[in-house]
């Protein structure tokens, strides 16, 4: 693509990503790598890293970004967004840069995909280029966000030749040929041991490059320069130290799902509000890292001192940044292989299609080379996910299957993904958040992930299964983040109805504990005022909660807490379990049996609802059973009452949060 004064094209891209979870930075580095095949060049960063005046100096910008709670930016997004906005940017800023956009969403939020909407438009709006429609991926799709990723990647690289041709002699790096990563692993003592002069790959042996094996084919890559980094750190999330105080199961043995109830204890006064989020650090269990250790043979390796090295001198080599755990064992010294395989990389992960890409540069099997690569082709994508996601097969399980793959130890880092945190919604709230002056206190619901495939293997979730075994006084680093629940004292005096089954009940119970402290403040205001009424027109507001489980003796969590409640403020609680009866009943239909209540509350009370607990049906559920409350009891036709729906989102009054 010529620009229109002639001048020779800009071919430097920034692939810039907002993710929650970071699966948006997964692909925004599925992005990267496809456009330095291209021989762009290209650096991949989030949102928040760059100063909006820095897209100006990039030819070509592609933007990778989830939606959160009300159709929110991510948190490392949020302070880009807001600078983006200020009405000084000139409507020209961006007239020389070609845009495109991928949303990450989930379609049973009512704002799908918002935040990927409103940052394209931003984007148009300030005078860049739309090189490629924006593509929208659907979490609840079958085949998952691939399903979307996968052809609009794939234009996106032919619209990529098509308007940047390359100049004569100059073709573009096939998918067969290895990239040279920017950082690998090395030891951190300038010896090297006898016998490393090569790393062996089957039969083949690596060359050293500055200490680092680089395989003869693999391709350097030219980074593009990063214009304006801003402080990265995440000023949504605070870094805390946190001690375990209880863990216990409230479920029954006989049940067949392990539900916990963690209390954690820390040293400090934080505020936090319902809604929030807990990540917790995981850490690999020991018999998963052995396994790996011996499969790839990494014996030798494993406890020796190491560090992260740039390939490039002209690389710093702390993009490879470590978990934002304060007390993760990475920070202590000597890092070695075996403390990155425990605390940093995760070898449970189901892989994605650009780890399949990566490992068959890393056998000598022609049939486990060509089987894997079979792996990489879209037009193989069901058959992908038929072996990947549908069995939940792991990156262990795959590599033990062909174990004709031997990852030199350096490259561990670049070939497994990083080990994520798993975030929680608390369930503390009210006076339960405090221990003693000066002392905070966090409460969680976690359901233990633990069940057999279709291939009749058994499952546990890397997060879930680490807090299982955490013992009363273990000290964990953890982060607090911001909802999206948008919680406000201010909406004390108004009627709430929360849907909340299962774990979702956790924001919930959260919830009406602070519902339950604001009453209190207002009946010792009062009292000092010889008014002792805190309930009614003037007090606190109708708390009306819909649980869902399937046995009410085995989940029916916090019960006890329920009752006293129920006598103490204006709750009522209506639950339903699917199992205790021949026919099935969820929380939709004991609101739909509730709808005069419900209707009350919200056309006539100007109520809020919120609706937490597992994405998919349930959202969409509740979400039909209120437009039947409204046709039923407002004499509205179904237009009307889904219109009604949409005024209470954009007032505020319908908020779900869903996982």
């Amino acid at each position: 693509m010529t620009p229109p004064d002639g001048s020779k094209p800009n071919r430097t891209a920034a692939v810039v990503f907002g993710s929650e979870t970071g699966n948006a930075l997964d692909y925004a580095e599925e992005a990267g790598r496809l456009l330095e095949r291209l021989h762009f060049q290209t650096v991949v960063t989030s949102l928040d890293a760059l100063e909006p005046l820095s897209l100006a100096r990039f030819g070509f910008v592609v933007a990778v970004i989830s939606t959160t709670g009300q159709g929110d930016l991510p948190a490392n997004a949020r302070s880009f967004w807001r600078k983006l906005l200020r009405k000084k940017l000139p409507p020209d800023h961006l007239a020389k840069v070609n845009i495109t956009s991928f949303g990450l969403g989930d379609s049973s939020y009512p704002k799908f995909n918002w935040a990927a909407r409103k940052l394209h438009k931003r984007l148009i709006q300030l005078g860049a280029h739309e090189f490629l429609p924006r593509g929208e991926g659907d979490a609840q799709h079958e085949e998952g966000l691939d399903a979307t990723w996968v052809p609009w990647s794939a234009e996106l690289r032919q619209q990529v030749l098509l308007k940047y041709p390359l100049g004569e002699g100059l073709h573009p790096i096939p998918e067969d040929v290895l990239l040279q990563p920017k950082c690998l692993l090395s030891l951190a003592s300038n010896d090297t041991p006898r016998g490393t002069e090569l790393v062996c790959n089957g039969s083949d042996a690596f060359p050293i490059v500055n200490g680092i094996p680089i395989p003869a084919d693999a391709i350097p890559v030219q980074p593009a320069p990063l214009p304006a980094i801003v402080n990265t750190s995440d000023h949504n999330a605070q870094h805390l130290i946190v001690k375990v105080k209880q863990n216990r199961r409230l479920t029954p043995q006989s049940h067949w799902q392990d539900v916990r109830h963690l209390e954690l204890s820390c040293p400090a006064s934080i505020k936090y509000n319902p809604g929030d989020v807990l990540t917790i650090y995981p850490q690999n269990s020991c018999q998963d890292v052995d396994q790996i250790i011996e499969l790839m043979g990494w014996d030798q390796y494993a406890d020796q001192p190491i560090q992260f090295q740039s390939t490039n001198r002209m690389e710093k080599a702390d993009f490879y940044p470590v978990p934002p755990a304060p007390s993760n064992k990475l920070h202590s010294e000597p890092l070695t292989l075996r403390k990155v395989l425990i605390h940093y990389l995760d070898m449970r992960a189901i892989p994605r299609r650009s780890f399949f890409s990566m490992v068959a540069h890393f056998t000598n099997d022609d049939m486990h080379k060509e089987r894997l690569l079979e792996f990489t082709d879209p037009q193989y994508i069901d058959e992908l996910y038929d072996y990947t996601t549908r069995p939940r097969r792991s990156i262990l399980e795959v590599l033990q299957e062909f174990d004709s793959v031997k990852i030199p130890w350096q490259w561990a880092a670049n070939v497994l993904p990083k080990l994520r945190g798993r975030q929680f919604s608390i369930a503390s709230g009210g006076s339960c958040k405090c221990i003693a002056e000066g002392q905070t206190n966090f409460e969680l619901l976690a359901a233990i992930v633990k069940y057999k495939t279709v291939l009749k293997r058994l499952r546990e979730g890397v997060c879930t299964r680490y807090m299982t075994d955490l013992e009363p006084g273990t000290t964990l680093g953890v982060t607090l983040q911001k909802g999206g629940l948008g919680v406000h004292e201010s909406e004390a005096t108004r009627p709430v109805i929360l849907v909340g089954p299962g774990t979702g009940v956790a924001p919930m119970r959260s919830l009406i504990w602070e519902r339950y402290h604001w009453q209190q403040d207002m009946l010792a205001r009062r009292q000092a005022t010889a008014d002792i009424t805190s309930n009614g027109p003037n007090g606190i507001g109708e708390t009306i909660l819909f649980y869902g489980g399937r046995n009410q003796g085995a989940d029916f969590f916090y019960r006890k807490e329920w009752d006293f409640l129920e006598e103490e403020m204006p709750l009522k609680v209506f639950a339903a379990f699917s199992r205790d009866q021949p026919a099935k009943v969820y929380v939709q239909d004991i609101l739909k049996q509730q709808s005069e209540l419900v209707y009350e509350l919200l056309h006539s009370k100007d109520g809020i609802v919120y609706v937490c607990g597992s994405s998919g049906k349930m959202p969409r559920a509740v979400r039909a059973a209120l437009v039947e409350v409204f046709v039923d009891r407002g004499k509205m036709d179904s237009s009307a009452a889904e219109d009604y729906l949409q005024a209470m989102e954009k007032e505020g009054r319908y908020k779900q949060e869903t996982w």
